[in-house]
């Protein structure tokens, strides 16, 4: 068999494969790739027989590296006939017998080695193949990151800061021990104010999507600034979290707030079916031990730990913590609105600096919560309100299921008017009926 030497190639190959992290095997499948595409083009180059070659002309074509003896043959596999109308993709069974014996038959199918003999085709492919190489190693990358890190999505990692594009801090990720690191976009979004992304600083980020497809850049997306980070430290940090006797059951968090004069915070439920638990305290730990370490990885960040309840007015008054709530009234539980009455000197505590307090526990608890003032509250007046509503919202339902009734009157009248056309017809089409047999009867 000819081939076309390759000087270097087993060298090559290991270079490739420590630069980019990659496996040999996935070094040498990405140099067939570009090997043949470089032949493809030399032979469209050299359009041999004046052929048009459709784009599915060299799927029997295949390259064979030689890594021992650094170089490749260029195969195909041919089918066997009598009359040959397409060298690339047929051979004669006398031709086949020349190498195979008589053991080849009509219809079969044979590797033959087509690799040009010309010294020149060995300097075009190298030219043509250099480009398509480094695509197919990176769509290689792009394989082995997906594959990798397809799997750890939504769970958190250590990452250490290399370098910073436009408003993105590009960071290095490995998804396990001993594994080559990758990069990962930390977009302006997901940054936390207080963090001081210095070069070689590490953080704990969490994974929040792999990307998929020809994205220029980094595959990786991670986080600062998701609840799932706060989830996986107290986690972490909680046995009984981990050990299932302590569950978090809801999360909001406002690691980026609106404002500059406000600063990042977060409300945690949590809950236990153990009575002998506190679950607030285990989170907290003893002289807030544990809350400590989670409030120094997020660099200060401002946490709630609250008690979860499964009544809903007991759940949206510790959701206010630290304000002290006097009453909380659900005012419509269907579509989930509430007063809550505080004293005076709780207003302020209880809406938070810019309304961030009552906007992270209507988020916590899924209800929109009215801060009233206990002493101006005036029930009547709220509650005929509130009635009002209800009576509107019952006589707005009322005209739309009526409309639909109309609707479905119409609808019922246009069918039956259909049927009666139809009927009419029929009679039209029987009487007709009857006439030419009647005709036809007399005839006779």
């Amino acid at each position: 068999m000819s081939m076309v030497s390759l000087p270097g190639l087993k060298e090559l190959i290991e270079s490739i494969s420590r630069e980019r992290n990659l496996p040999r095997n996935a070094v040498q499948n990405a140099l067939r790739e570009a090997l043949l595409k470089g032949y493809e083009r030399y032979r469209r180059a050299q359009n041999l027989d004046k052929k048009h070659f459709e784009e599915e002309y060299f799927d029997n074509f295949e390259v064979e590296l030689d890594v021992e003896e650094q170089g490749f043959r260029v195969l195909a596999t041919k089918t066997i006939i009598e009359e040959v109308t397409n060298s690339d993709h047929e051979i004669s069974l006398k031709d086949v017998q020349e190498f195979a014996g008589d053991a080849a038959q009509i219809g079969d199918s044979v590797l033959v080695d087509v690799t040009p003999d010309k010294e020149e085709f060995g300097r075009m492919a190298a030219m043509q193949t250099k480009q398509v190489l480094s695509q197919k190693l990176r769509d290689q990358q792009r394989q082995m990151i997906q594959e990798e890190f397809q799997d750890i999505e939504d769970t958190v990692l250590q990452a250490r800061v290399l370098r910073f594009e436009r408003q993105s801090v590009i960071m290095a990720v490995s998804s396990s021990f001993g594994q080559p690191e990758v990069e990962a976009e930390l977009p302006k979004r997901e940054q936390l104010p207080n963090d001081n992304y210095r070069a070689n600083a590490t953080f704990k980020v969490y994974l929040k999507k792999v990307l998929q497809g020809q994205h220029r850049g980094p595959q990786l997306l991670v986080s600062r600034a998701d609840a799932g980070l706060v989830v996986y430290l107290f986690a972490n940090e909680v046995p009984e979290i981990e050990d299932e006797v302590v569950r978090i059951v809801a999360v909001a968090r406002e690691a980026n707030p609106p404002s500059r004069h406000v600063g990042p915070r977060t409300k945690i439920a949590v809950d236990t079916l153990d009575r002998d638990v506190d679950p607030v305290g285990a989170c907290i730990g003893a002289r807030g031990s544990r809350i400590q370490v989670v409030v120094n990885e997020l660099r200060g960040e401002k946490i709630d730990v609250i008690r979860w309840s499964p009544d809903p007015a007991t759940y949206i008054a510790n959701a206010l913590s630290p304000a002290r709530v006097d009453e909380v009234r659900l005012m419509d539980p269907e579509t989930r609105q509430t007063h809550v009455l505080v004293a005076e000197d709780q207003l302020s505590l209880a809406i938070g600096k810019e309304g961030q307090n009552v906007r992270l526990a209507a988020r916590l608890t899924g209800w929109k919560i009215d801060i009233k003032d206990r002493d101006k509250y005036d029930y009547a007046a709220e509650d005929a309100k509130f009635a009002a509503a209800a009576r509107q919202q019952a006589a707005a339902q009322l005209e739309e299921e009526l409309a639909e009734e109309e609707l479905a009157e119409e609808e019922l009248e246009d069918m039956i008017e259909t049927v009666d056309d139809t009927g009419e017809a029929l009679d039209e089409e029987l009487e007709t009926s009857e006439e030419l047999e009647e005709s036809a009867t007399n005839e006779l």
